[in-house]
């Protein structure tokens, strides 16, 4: 009897978890099939918005790269930092994008990609490059990081 009820709260606490990691407002399923929002902020060679409705630069590449693999559209808003970030909290933008470093002043109002590249400082610091995604979307932050994470 003992083992029937250790089996059955095994299999009720494993059965919990298959929402784990979570989007509470359903990011990754929206964005896929769909369109990902993405804020981008001007700072080459990371992000050039030059010509704002075609953006360029290597973390844009990645962007259309990543949403290829969603099989969603990528729609760009231009924009300082501080407008973005803003634009991220209202739900507005899925992700933002410009070069940015783990040492962002921005890490208490974004959830941060794990670094996925480096780069030298005109100090000659290593710098760490991440992307920027909304609090509490731990299923689009995992999903992001497992493709900026491969070869």
């Amino acid at each position: 009897m003992m083992r029937l009820a250790v089996a059955g709260a095994l299999v009720a606490a494993l059965a919990g978890c298959q929402g784990i990691p979570a989007d509470p407002d359903g990011t990754l399923d929206e964005v896929t099939g769909g369109t990902l929002q993405v804020g981008v902020t001007h700072n080459p060679p990371w992000t050039d918005v030059m010509d704002a409705a075609n953006p360029s630069g290597s973390e844009v590449r990645l962007v259309e790269q990543w949403a290829a693999d969603l099989d969603a559209e990528v729609s760009w808003t231009v924009g300082s930092e501080s407008v973005l970030i803003d634009a991220m909290d209202r739900g507005e933008l899925d992700l933002v994008i410009g070069g940015f470093r783990d040492d962002t002043p921005w890490m208490d109002r974004a959830a941060l990609t794990a670094p996925y590249t480096e780069s030298t400082g005109d100090d000659g610091a290593v710098e760490k490059h991440v992307m920027l995604a909304p609090l509490g979307e731990n299923r689009f932050l995992v999903a992001l990081e497992t493709f900026l994470g491969r070869p």
